[in-house]
């Protein structure tokens, strides 16, 4: 066999083992995450049972705890027990909210029906349901949702930690950063309800956009004396962190692209491509307060992409100018009221506090 034969032949047989090593994980992680599922059952279901329950489950959990330890070794302390129970109870209270519409349905087309049946043909459709349960996340993972009190919220972040593989730290991360929150200030009832469902989706250029973006993976400090090439250099070096910020389906494809037509050159700060969208989108950054030029200048770059690179298949470009600072009514009249392509967002370089936050989205 040849060294070329037997490189090759290497790396499929690594490849195969590499992927077997990930499903093997995934379905150990799934195992374990549904049994601490099964085992809260067990604890909130016993403790209905307990005359005094708060006193009860007290000395339920610390005797489990103590038996459980001694015969399968650590894991069990009576804090993670209870940390079971709760993630049982949050995590079915969610599943039930959810299917309560569909048993209802199921339940209104058997005919002649008394209570107690009823009762308890809801009672095993949930059961059904709650049995075929995937948890596609790590335990650490849950541990973290299961804190977050608003259920679309929570929703929202377990779907998208599964669907762009969200380490913990970056699901951490992106909860501070109230990614949630960012996203469903530009949307109605039903559109927050879809967010919760599906997670984020890129339908319309306005999809891609966040206002504010948080950047303070870049280290830089608020209102410190950087310069835009700071910025841009510190972007480009976590460019992994940025695209996790700009979303699902970034590529990236220059820095400091110029252009050049009646020998007058122009250079646009960033180039990325979205493939869900199938169009560039370009990014301007700029320190301090957005003006009307640079809101002209953007779309210069916009309508040249438009003429000059993009092919016939692709959607028309997207420009976002990131800046320190900006007056929605100078954005407002200087677009067009049908503009689909330019957008101006802040950009926050420092995370601020909840209540700062607040007070930062309140104002877009």
């Amino acid at each position: 066999m040849s060294d070329l034969q037997s490189k090759e032949l290497l790396q499929n047989i690594s490849a195969l083992l590499e992927n077997a090593r990930k499903k093997v994980a995934v379905a150990v992680n799934q195992t374990m995450v549904l049994t601490y599922f099964e085992i809260g059952r067990m604890i909130v279901e016993n403790e209905q049972n307990g005359e005094n329950r708060a006193e009860y489950g007290k000395a339920l959990l610390k005797d489990l705890s103590s038996h459980l330890t001694e015969r399968f070794g650590k894991g069990f302390s009576v804090e993670n027990l209870d940390r079971m129970r709760f993630f049982y109870k949050t995590y079915s209270e969610q599943i039930s909210s959810t299917l309560l519409t569909n048993s209802q349905n199921q339940i209104s087309s058997v005919p002649s029906m008394n209570l107690e049946k009823e009762r308890k043909l809801s009672e095993s459709l949930k059961i059904s349901k709650i049995a075929s349960i995937d948890f596609n996340l790590s335990w650490s993972h849950y541990l973290k949702l299961m804190r977050i009190k608003d259920v679309n919220e929570r929703k929202f972040y377990e779907i998208e930690s599964f669907k762009n593989n969200w380490s913990l730290r970056e699901l951490q991360r992106q909860y501070d950063s109230a990614l949630y929150t960012r996203l469903s200030l530009s949307k109605n009832k039903e559109e927050i309800i879809q967010l919760s469902e599906k997670g984020q989706i890129f339908e319309k250029p306005k999809d891609l956009i966040k206002d504010p973006y948080i950047l303070e993976f870049l280290g830089l400090k608020e209102q410190s004396n950087y310069s835009e090439n700071d910025l841009e250099t510190g972007l480009i070096d976590k460019l992994e962190h940025f695209l996790l910020e700009l979303g699902t389906g970034f590529t990236f494809v220059a820095r400091q692209n110029r252009i050049t037509f009646d020998e007058k050159h122009f250079k646009i700060d960033l180039v990325f491509y979205n493939r869900i969208l199938k169009c560039f989108v370009l990014i301007d950054l700029k320190i301090g307060e957005l003006k009307h030029q640079d809101i002209g200048q953007m779309q210069m770059y916009v309508n040249f992409y438009d003429r000059e690179i993009k092919l016939n298949d692709e959607n028309k470009t997207i420009g976002i100018i990131l800046c320190q600072d900006k007056s929605e009514a100078l954005v407002r009249y200087t677009l067009p009221e049908d503009n689909e392509q330019i957008f101006a967002s802040k950009y926050l370089t420092v995370l601020p506090s909840k209540e700062d936050f607040i007070k930062i989205l309140e104002e877009n």
